[in-house]
């Protein structure tokens, strides 16, 4: 497969107050967290794809991490239903924004009561694992299995016992590779892939992404970029310290089709 488009949205200077698992790391550094994403996208834009960039939503901190807001498959784009309750009125601008890439008879939603964010989806070709959290319900799980059926697609719900979303532990970067951290190392969701563990000291480093041919890797996981290396990927480092401090990493920060 190959990705065209990206999505991506500007830091707004509320991102200081975004939501967060880990008050001990701090509150974001505005301008750091800036520079960061300038990196992220010039990093992103020599994969070959157009990246689209979209003014802060300062009334949402959290909105920079657009992934959360759609799932996009090779045949139709999903609108989640954020589970923070903070997150629930970013979608609407995504819509919108969405609309530019897909006639609306391919444009889906997810209604409440159920919950997704698309943290918690893992697209492996035509198949999607969707994560089972406290973010994404089994209401949420059962509308986008029927949504993918609709459209030719298919997917299955995996449990999540400790992390935030999906990819927070399990990432696929094609040509049958995964990276697995914590609670999916062992799996038997996915045995079938060729596992690359991550060690729990680099656990945040297991938040990768594939984009034609490159992976990004967040910069300071050397274990994890050897690893990666390793498998005959280009690889590029992206610093993303400052989001970090907010529960997010690479994969949330991008919508990718």
């Amino acid at each position: 497969m190959e990705f065209r488009n990206v999505i991506v949205r500007t830091p707004g200077r509320s991102v200081t107050e975004g939501i967060t698992s880990c008050p001990e790391l701090g509150k974001p550094d505005y301008p750091l967290a800036l520079e960061q994403h300038r990196e992220y996208v010039r990093a992103l834009a020599s994969c070959g794809v157009n990246v689209t960039v979209l003014e802060p939503l300062e009334e949402y901190p959290d909105s920079c991490f657009v992934e959360d807001t759609a799932v996009i498959t090779r045949n139709c784009a999903i609108i989640t239903n954020p589970g923070a309750p903070s997150r629930k009125g970013e979608v609407e601008s995504m819509a919108q924004v969405l609309k530019g890439f897909f006639p609306e008879d391919r444009i889906e939603f997810i209604r409440s009561p159920g919950t997704l964010e698309g943290g918690d989806v893992m697209m492996v070709g035509d198949h999607f694992y969707v994560g089972l959290s406290a973010r994404t319900n089994q209401e949420g799980i059962d509308q986008f299995l029927s949504i993918l059926s609709r459209h030719g697609l298919r997917g299955s719900a995996v449990p999540l016992r400790e992390v935030l979303h999906l990819k927070t532990g399990v990432n696929y970067i094609e040509d049958n590779n995964l990276l697995v951290s914590g609670e999916f190392v062992d799996r038997p969701e996915f045995k079938g892939f060729n596992r690359i563990v991550v060690p729990p000291e680099e656990a945040y480093g297991a938040n990768c992404i594939w984009v034609n041919g490159t992976v990004l890797v967040p910069k300071g996981y050397p274990t994890v970029e050897r690893a990666v290396r390793d498998l005959g990927y280009r690889v590029i480092t992206v610093d993303t310290s400052e989001f970090r401090k907010i529960d997010g990493g690479l994969s949330c920060l991008s919508l990718r089709f």
